[in-house]
């Protein structure tokens, strides 16, 4: 897959999501469209250091592919975080960020819809699942079951927690799972989850989305139920 060139992009918009969490509206002026595939991410070249491989941050977009110039990215603030803090203190609406995107190849593809489809990811990662499902609705793309496993530490830490809940689609399940807080919902991490669904073995496909220690054991737990590595498929975060 060819990379893209570093172009200019204008901050169009900015939603604070959670207390720790902000949603970014970037738009391309000098395309007519962004075009991508749902899963894949954007780089940004952020002013932080000397050396570019030091600037460079990657993020996933979270928004669907919808003919325009404008992708949305959710980004959390992370303590001691260069390229966050920088985000989070000097970018405004109006403001210019040097990106280079879409890139990347953790998307769909058509046998995986054709099984049961897992989606289990930690806190931001719910962003290109966000993008996938709004995708297949929009395009009316033939699936089995999918199911979003989204595991955060508290409620207050859930992303698109209400736009999920209200999300109208045939054989979609939003299950979002809580480490340290008690609800009404799941309650723990997300590795029981897609066990208690995968009782039986059925003809399932993961994709896995977050930090590395969810991956690491998702994927031992994964191939413990007797799946094959190749079901399995992961973007890492952090």
């Amino acid at each position: 897959m060819a990379i893209q060139p570093w172009r200019t992009g204008k901050v169009v918009r900015i939603e604070q999501e959670t207390y720790n969490t902000r949603r970014y509206w970037i738009e391309v002026p000098e395309l007519s469209s962004f075009d991508f595939v749902p899963g894949q991410f954007v780089t940004l070249d952020l002013p932080i250091h000397e050396k570019p491989a030091k600037r460079w941050r990657s993020y996933s977009i979270a928004s669907w592919p919808d003919g325009s110039n404008v992708f949305e990215l959710v980004i959390v603030l992370l303590d001691g975080g260069a390229g966050t803090t920088y985000l989070f203190n000097e970018i405004n609406v109006g403001s210019a960020l040097t990106l280079r995107g879409p890139q990347g190849v953790f998307v769909l593809h058509e046998e995986q819809l054709n099984k049961n489809l897992f989606l289990v990811c930690t806190g931001t990662g719910i962003a290109p699942f966000r993008s996938m499902v709004h995708h297949i609705h929009r395009n009316n793309i033939p699936h089995k079951d999918i199911y979003i496993i989204s595991g955060v530490r508290t409620r207050n830490d859930l992303l698109y927690h209400e736009e999920m809940n209200a999300f109208e689609m045939d054989h979609f399940h939003y299950i979002p799972t809580l480490s340290r807080e008690e609800w009404e919902g799941k309650k723990g991490y997300v590795h029981s989850i897609y066990e208690d669904h995968c009782t039986g073995k059925p003809d399932a496909a993961f994709l896995l989305c977050g930090w590395k220690n969810m991956i690491d054991e998702a994927k031992q737990r994964i191939v413990a139920m007797g799946y094959d590595k190749k079901d399995i498929h992961q973007e890492l975060y952090g």
